[in-house]
């Protein structure tokens, strides 16, 4: 077992935010970082995403670059996710969905630079990605001699099924550092921002 993920926890409401330090605190790939002690991974909770929370976001990760954010949100709106990761939060959970394991996974993901929201989310995400005008014909052009590999397919399918990179490896019978390769591999070959994206992306431009 490599160092534990430090992390640092801000919220609103202050009883919250101790019972998800407390969560955290227990579980071994996780170490909550004291004040003043450097965080990898930053926890955010919140009622609402609001142009006021993702700027609270921004100044995060404008503070210290390798530091990912996990957004934690009472309420989130279909086209939350397009502006959470716009701002450059790095997992998305609703508060009613974060239990203490579901917590510490998104944060050990964030972590390890993968990326983390609910599935029924992806719609936003993809608008916010190729418009109006590629929704309403039903489809996106895939670039000419653009295609996934059955792995890739095969993993993709997994992630738009909403499993998570450890599932998804023992399915399969691959590494979790496979998975996550796999997923960014596909990302960067056709310019998306997350394994989000690219489930949506692939899901409406027919490559699954």
């Amino acid at each position: 077992m490599g160092e534990p993920v430090r992390v640092s926890v801000v919220a609103q409401d202050p009883v919250l935010e101790a019972g998800a330090r407390t969560s955290l605190q227990c579980h071994g790939d996780i170490a909550v970082a004291l004040p003043g002690e450097r965080a990898q991974v930053a926890v955010i909770m919140v009622d609402r995403v609001t142009p006021e929370v993702m700027e609270t976001v921004r100044a995060a990760r404008q503070a210290d670059q390798r530091r990912e954010i996990v957004l934690v949100a009472t309420e989130l709106a279909a086209g939350d996710a397009a502006q959470a990761f716009a701002a450059g939060t790095r997992g998305l959970l609703r508060r009613s969905e974060a239990t203490a394991e579901r917590l510490a996974w998104t944060v050990v993901a964030a972590a390890a630079g993968d990326c983390t929201l609910p599935p029924d989310l992806l719609d936003g995400l993809l608008d916010h990605g190729h418009g109006d005008g590629a929704r309403r014909a039903g489809a996106v052009a895939a670039p000419a001699g653009w295609e996934l590999s059955e792995r890739e397919q095969a993993v993709l399918r997994l992630v738009a099924d909403g499993r998570e990179t450890e599932e998804i490896a023992r399915e399969l019978c691959y590494s979790s550092r496979t998975v996550t390769t796999v997923v960014h591999d596909v990302t960067r070959r056709f310019r998306l921002r997350n394994r989000a994206h690219a489930v949506a992306f692939a899901l409406r431009a027919g490559l699954l």
